[in-house]
């Protein structure tokens, strides 16, 4: 009976999660339709999304952020933002973190998500891991965007690891070969509890406080395309030394 009734638990708190991801998206759709039809406009887009859909889906869900700072974004520069990925609570808590508006890379996959999915791809670049082409041109409309006074923001591990017992995946090239090339500062964050609090075992998770740090920034302007390698390895050590100490 117990059991049960976890399950049904578990179950309430999906449901709710997704109500929580589709309400202002619909009460808010005109508003959000309209900040997307000129690229000029994503920073209002940006400030909608951060305070009205993803905060409140943290709140709502009582994840309660707990951010700790080593280093301050400045407001009016770009970056590119890193951080382990675990959950479908990363795009939240990375919208809640940065004051800066930032774009996401991410796979084209997530387009297929109803309503999510239909701005997913009007907002967001997409790239397709298996098509070089594609690839390829994650570049020229990062570029686009960096010259709008825009960030950038690439989970580099390049989607969940199938096992959930796998603390941080291998990272890829992308994120810090794209930082070199822009010489743009990566911002390594380490997310600690949203695997914990939501993760992609359906009957799993619950409400508590979801912890993040911002790290010092590796500064890129001195590097070259042979430093990637040794930029991507050193990002990828401080998040993993963070995830195995607590």
């Amino acid at each position: 009976m117990r059991s049960i009734c976890k399950k049904i638990g578990y179950t309430l708190y999906r449901i709710w999660f997704y109500i929580l991801v589709a309400l202002p998206i619909i009460i808010f759709f005109p508003f959000l339709v309209l900040a997307t039809l000129s690229e000029k406009w994503y920073p209002q887009f940006f400030w909608m999304a951060r305070n009205l859909w993803a905060t409140p889906i943290l709140y709502g869900m009582g994840c309660l952020p707990q951010i700790e700072w080593e280093q301050k974004m400045e407001q009016r520069k770009s970056y590119m933002l890193v951080a382990n990925h675990t959950s479908m609570l990363d795009i939240m808590l990375m919208l809640h973190i940065s004051r800066n508006p930032f774009v996401f890379v991410g796979k084209k996959e997530l387009v297929k998500i109803p309503l999510f999915g239909f701005f997913y791809k009007r907002v967001c670049i997409l790239v397709d891991r298996e098509d070089t082409k594609s690839r390829t041109g994650v570049y020229r409309r990062a570029q686009k965007r960096l010259n709008q006074g825009l960030s950038i923001c690439i989970f580099p591990e390049g989607g969940v690891p199938d096992d959930e017992t796998v603390l941080l995946g291998p990272f890829k090239d992308g994120a810090f070969k794209m930082a070199v090339a822009h010489t743009i500062p990566v911002v390594p964050m380490t997310f600690y509890d949203n695997k914990k609090r939501f993760s992609f075992t359906f009957f799993s998770g619950g409400p508590g406080r979801i912890r993040a740090k911002v790290h010092r920034f590796f500064e890129t302007g001195l590097l070259g395309e042979e430093d990637k390698g040794t930029l991507r390895e050193d990002v990828r050590n401080i998040i993993s030394r963070e995830l195995k100490s607590v």
